[in-house]
């Protein structure tokens, strides 16, 4: 037998050289920290985990939150043979091979394997067909893990055979307690070294991080190995110095795009001016499209204002024409006045309403034929064919309007509301259906 007698300081040298974040990885579920919505005592994920009935599973949320991590985890928790896949670099070929790995060591040895595979929404449909059949028959148990929404990332007959998991941003007391222990743990961090962290600094980290512990631990580690000799002083100044930028979760083709965008209209229609300016900068801030922007707010000046306020619509247009004309980033104030207005005018959905009544009427009922006092008179012959003969000029009378049929039938589509200007315009159709019932007499 031949004995390596360098395989332990090879493998020792190589776990000196990984990044800090892939060190600190949890071993067991008692290192792991966040998600206790589904992991915690009692939750569903780890009543699955106890019981050993494990199933497919996809993991969706943010980089950083724990996906990878939880897997690694879960795998040695549950003692199957871990293999991992990233969708970004493999193919057909790969999935198949491991695929074929795993039913042989399922048949032959009685080991299950746990196949993880991490930007599942990178695979196509065929790959991810490949994987039904093992799946189905529990040759590979799938953790997918994916920063898409696997409702439109993942395949249904996937996704009906996975358990959904979403994962939350990590907390700042969480990232916190992932920082102390990088900083305490005398075999994977950095408990050996002389170090003073000042507390501003780690409370830095942790809210500057975005709710990622891997972008928190790059900062840590970046900070330290930064620092000349020890002792090391890890100052405020020394981590501002050592984390990038922040970088918004937003892509603006995927899920962020469309839930930012939510947030925002569902502010400026909830009246918080403060909540709608602070979604209006995260899609600037994140690089979003201020056309994209401007075409909501006119949407949202008919949809959730109208004749409440009918000159919203009239803001939103002059906010569009600036972006325009203008462009970033003087287009800003034009999109932060419009924001302002929408958010603080009276709300009403009465015109909303009006036309989508009116168009399901339409769509459900008999067409209600043109009366003939409202058909074009325009033309020799109409006359005779009693077009518009007895059609009453509204500016005739005095008031300029006068008791007419305009419909055939009695229908009511717009039902205004007591708020803003459309309180007038209420009190202005009562006293006209009075005026006509008065005519009727």
């Amino acid at each position: 037998m031949n004995i390596d007698l360098f395989s332990e300081l090879r493998e020792q040298n190589r776990e000196l050289a990984r990044p800090l974040a892939a060190r600190m990885r949890p071993r067991n579920l008692e290192e792991y920290v966040g998600q206790e919505h589904f992991i915690g005592e009692g939750k569903l994920l780890r009543r699955m985990l106890l019981a050993d009935r494990l199933t497919s599973l996809i993991f969706y949320g943010p980089s950083g939150t724990g996906k990878t991590a939880l897997a690694r985890v879960i795998a040695q928790h549950s003692k199957a043979r871990f293999r991992t896949l990233n969708a970004v670099t493999s193919g057909i070929k790969e999935v198949r091979d491991l695929l074929a790995e795993a039913r042989q060591a399922l048949e032959v040895h009685g080991e299950r394997t746990l196949l993880f595979i991490d930007e599942i929404h990178r695979f196509n449909r065929a790959q991810q067909d490949v994987l039904l059949p093992d799946v189905e028959e529990g040759i590979v148990t799938l953790i997918g893990a994916t920063t898409e929404n696997p409702f439109f990332a993942v395949n249904g007959p996937l996704l009906s055979r996975s358990q959904i998991f979403t994962f939350e941003p990590l907390s700042e007391a969480h990232l916190r307690n992932i920082l102390q222990r990088a900083l305490t743990d005398r075999e994977r961090g950095y408990g050996e070294w002389q170090i003073h962290v000042h507390p501003e600094a780690l409370d830095f980290l942790a809210k500057m991080s975005d709710g990622d512990a891997r972008r928190a631990l790059n900062a840590l580690e970046i900070a330290v190995r930064s620092s000349p000799r020890e002792p090391i002083e890890l100052t405020l100044e020394v981590v501002q110095d050592s984390i990038q930028k922040k970088l918004q979760q937003y892509d603006p083709t995927g899920d962020s795009h469309y839930d930012v965008a939510s947030a925002f209209i569902k502010s400026m229609r909830g009246s918080d001016p403060d909540a709608a300016l602070y979604w209006l900068a995260r899609m600037l801030e994140a690089g979003e499209d201020p056309r994209f922007i401007a075409r909501r707010m006119v949407i949202c000046a008919s949809e959730d204002i109208g004749n409440a306020d009918p000159q919203a619509l009239l803001v939103a247009n002059a906010a569009f024409d600036a972006v325009e004309r203008v462009g970033l980033p003087e287009c800003q104030l034009a999109l932060s006045q419009a924001t302002i207005y929408l958010a603080t005018a009276p709300k009403s959905n009465a015109c909303t309403l009006a036309i989508l009544n009116a168009r399901k009427d339409i769509r459900e009922n008999r067409t209600l034929p043109v009366p003939k006092h409202l058909r074009d008179a325009h033309y020799s012959g109409a006359a005779e064919l009693g077009h518009g003969t007895t059609y009453k000029y509204s500016h005739d009378y005095p008031e300029g309007y006068t008791p007419q049929d305009y419909l055939g039938v009695e229908k009511t589509f717009y039902i205004p509301t007591d708020r803003g200007y459309e309180a007038q315009i209420k009190a202005r159709l009562e006293q006209l259906k009075r005026h006509h019932e008065e005519e009727k007499g």
